[in-house]
């Protein structure tokens, strides 16, 4: 393996990744994009005030290893996305933080609406900085209509702006603006890890507490060359399920209740805080807060606690399979998810999709098996996946995956290691990049970790799911009623606060 190769959760010196002119890196991205790899991030990097560099981290899941590139670039470059379309995102972000700009990029637009550093090369003094302030899509045509929504949400769902392009009910494009509570917690945990880093990073998204906190500690623990003992890493991973199954449960009851079918609404949101309680139990807080720690966890099971884990998920299990049964068994609820926000493969396959919303589209991505770390090294789940790429479809992965996780999970509580569940941390190396990878329950989350001389965060990047999902979403209401958006926009679920950072 290449010295600049590496797997989830290890880390390499800076100085052995290649350092190539933007031509030849835009030419190996492609290449491997063709032959099967895919985008884990992408970012720039401040390195003068002239010049910036580029950071590409690329995931092959064939060899089940990662891979990180740079080159420098003065002020513009030639856009990957034309030609590789799950750079779009990355680009537009590059464009907002470090003002350098992707010649030939198709939708060139602010991604988090926010102030470009004064110290940024090339850095566009007159990008917008109010959010939702730019240019909007329209379709011309004395029939055609806009619909705008958001971005003040009901009750207290996040922020976001949604604009359709309407013919009548007919949906022919929505386009969505994000950005509207940008936290800058990329920013915060800069010269890191400080006694805030674990903190900010469960909270970068609030439903992911376990998925972030994990994907931290991982990075963390492989920029000190720590092995985490084996008992923790089988409660992280037992926190982790905890946290798909509590959310995969709660959008296939909110699913139902988007139709009005209040049978299941009512059972899979009972149980959605039953699973968020068992996670209370495992840890004294429902979304799992506090539990991760550098090294470890904060807190142990003993016995009797985890027999009382594994009784409460055996009935929690019945419950779901009853309520759950309800929704397969109903053709009307059939016919509604069956015909609703279809997506195709080859679609997400271009957006660089991930999580659920990938394998109902037929994409095996997981990284839980294609780049497994910690428990998952030895204790796979298999990968859950779909055909149809539509409402249905998402539906049938949670369940799946409610299914797998369930089992996973009693079969870790029966069969606990020994051992501590904490080793000492020490002080993360000097100029090192480190890349960890998690299987969140929305997808795949990506901490990049990037220390300098003084062995403190020099840049770190977080990459959401929902960052790359949101555009599936866009897609997947086309040639759709716009009475169809609530419902379609809830089988991808995706996180507003998760993009924003």
């Amino acid at each position: 393996m290449a010295a600049n190769y590496l797997h989830n959760g290890a880390a390499l010196a800076q100085t052995v990744i290649p350092l190539l002119s933007w031509a030849e890196l835009r030419q190996h991205i492609l290449a491997e994009v063709e032959a099967g790899a895919r985008l884990a991030a992408f970012f720039g990097q401040p390195a003068t005030r002239e010049r910036a560099r580029l950071v590409a981290i690329l995931a092959h899941p064939g060899e089940g290893n990662l891979s990180a590139w740079t080159a420098n670039v003065d002020k513009s470059f030639n856009s990957l996305t034309p030609d590789c379309p799950e750079a779009h995102g990355f680009e537009r972000e590059i464009w907002e933080q470090c003002g350098l700009k992707p010649e030939g990029h198709p939708w060139l637009k602010p991604v988090r609406f926010q102030p470009p550093k004064s110290a940024s090369p090339g850095a566009d003094k007159t990008a917008p900085i109010q959010p939702g302030v730019t240019d909007y899509f329209q379709m011309p045509g004395p029939e055609i209509h806009e619909v705008a929504v958001g971005p003040v949400q009901a009750d207290i769902m996040e922020p976001g702006h949604f604009r359709f392009q309407c013919h009548g009910e007919m949906v022919y494009h929505l386009e969505i603006s994000l950005g509207y509570q940008h936290r800058g917690v990329e920013r915060a945990l800069l010269n890191g890890p400080h006694r805030r880093s674990l903190h900010q990073a469960e909270t970068l998204a609030g439903d992911t507490s376990i998925g972030h906190a994990t994907a931290y500690c991982q990075a963390l623990e492989s920029l000190a060359g720590v092995q985490v003992p084996a008992r923790a890493q089988a409660l992280r991973a037992i926190a982790l399920e905890l946290e798909r199954l509590a959310n995969h449960t709660g959008d296939l009851g909110a699913l139902a209740g988007d139709i009005g079918y209040l049978p299941t609404a009512a059972g899979c949101g009972r149980l959605r805080d039953d699973f968020l309680n068992l996670t209370a139990l495992l840890c004294g807080s429902r979304f799992g807060r506090n539990f991760l720690r550098p090294g470890g966890v904060g807190y142990d099971v003993d016995e009797a606690r985890a027999g009382q884990l594994h009784d409460r998920l055996q009935q929690a299990a019945k419950d779901a399979a009853s309520a759950v049964a309800l929704l397969w068994n109903t053709s009307s609820v059939r016919a509604r998810f069956e015909n609703t926000g279809h997506l195709a493969r080859e679609a997400a396959l271009d957006l660089g999709l991930v999580g659920p919303a990938a394998r109902a589209c037929g994409l095996a991505r997981d990284v839980r098996h294609e780049f497994p770390a910690g428990l998952y090294r030895f204790c796979q789940i298999p990968i859950a996946t779909f055909h149809t790429g539509n409402v249905f479809g998402r539906a049938q992965v949670r369940w799946l995956e409610i299914q797998r996780s369930l089992a996973f999970v009693q079969e870790q509580l029966k069969a606990l290691p020994a051992g501590s569940i904490q080793t000492q941390l020490p002080q993360p190396g000097a100029s090192l990049a480190a890349v960890s990878l998690v299987e969140g329950w929305r997808g795949e989350i990506c901490h990049v970790a990037l220390t300098d001389a003084s062995r403190r965060f020099a840049h770190y990047k977080v990459v959401d799911p929902s960052f790359h999902n949101w555009i599936g979403l866009a897609l997947a209401l086309r040639n759709q009623q716009i009475s169809d958006f609530p419902l379609c926009c809830r089988s991808f679920n995706l996180s507003c606060c998760g993009h924003d950072l």
